[in-house]
């Protein structure tokens, strides 16, 4: 039995239709399937709260998401204990960085494909962000700053729906990053990791904690990432100028910034990040609230996740 959880209005309610499609694939092949449609912020948590609490380790329920990158948290957040589920992703969104980081195929049906062929199973580090009294897991990263900036803004940005339908979703991440890039005044931001002590790096335009090498849509701002080695990989950029970080953006596309002064990355298993005055944070690319601190640790078991054949 595969149970999904279907996020419709993704990819601007394309995602209903795709979700219809793949159903009518399963239903002709005679797979025996369930499914759970969300409707609000968070329902996607209380279903993978339901089905996982059906599982265990000897009998693990295979778990489908079914949406954007942003649904993934939702999931890996409800997930009572990750050792009771097998966990696939049918990409509908529009940003696509998990798929992109761990090889996922981004078309829908050949992803299906994959997940009942259930060509590979491969374990995934799964990182906790802890938000004041609340904790939440992510897939990809959780940040404060630039990026989570452009990220809360998108969210609520009009022009959003109408581009993706025009499949020019990624000119309202430029639209937003440009006037972002504008207004946005970098702050003093203190890191403490258990690899590299307390630093404090002044004029922050941000600082993630990334379990995977992309995200915002493509950016591969930690190209070493691996999400299977039991460590984050940080990134803070700091104390450059606006001329200098219109160059680091665009060469993040493809790693290459990881040479220029004020870019710093490191490993770690753990990590606390404080503003000196509270920031806009993500994680997955949803809205974290506005917040001085947060902190990122990884779980000790990791996830089942299905991959297509190499």
């Amino acid at each position: 039995m595969y149970s999904f959880i279907v996020n419709p209005n993704s990819r601007s309610g394309q995602g209903r239709e795709i979700w219809n499609h793949l159903r009518s694939i399963m239903e002709s092949r005679g797979i025996s399937y369930q499914y759970f449609l969300t409707e609000y912020v968070g329902h996607a948590t209380e279903f993978a709260r339901k089905i996982s609490s059906s599982g265990t380790p000897d009998d693990p329920v295979t778990l489908i998401t079914v949406g954007g990158d942003g649904t993934i948290y939702e999931v890996l957040t409800g997930i009572e204990d990750l050792d009771n589920v097998i966990f696939g992703f049918i990409p509908t969104g529009s940003g696509n960085d998990f798929c992109r980081s761990m090889g996922l195929p981004s078309n829908p049906e050949e992803a299906l494909f994959a997940i009942l062929n259930k060509e590979r199973i491969v374990p995934m580090d799964v990182p906790k962000i802890q938000l004041g009294a609340h904790a939440y897991r992510f897939g990809i990263s959780a940040g404060m700053g630039y990026d989570a900036a452009i990220c809360q803004e998108v969210l609520i940005t009009p022009s959003k729906k109408f581009l993706n339908r025009l499949h020019l979703g990624k000119l309202t991440y430029l639209m937003v990053a440009l006037k972002q890039f504008l207004f946005l005044t970098p702050s003093t931001v203190t890191v403490r990791t258990d690899t590299e002590g307390e630093q404090t790096f002044p004029k922050t335009w941000f600082a993630t904690a990334m379990n995977q090498k992309y995200e915002g849509g493509g950016f591969k701002f930690c190209p070493d990432a691996k999400p299977d080695d039991g460590l984050l990989d940080v990134i803070v950029i700091a104390g450059i100028s606006k001329f200098k970080m219109l160059l680091c953006l665009p060469s993040a596309l493809w790693g290459g910034h990881t040479g220029i002064k004020g870019v710093h990355i490191f490993k770690c298993r753990d990590v606390h990040i404080r503003s000196d005055h509270p920031l806009p944070v993500h994680k997955d690319g949803e809205s974290g609230g506005i917040q001085r601190e947060f902190s990122v640790t990884i779980e000790k078991k990791p996830l089942k996740i299905i991959m297509p054949v190499l």
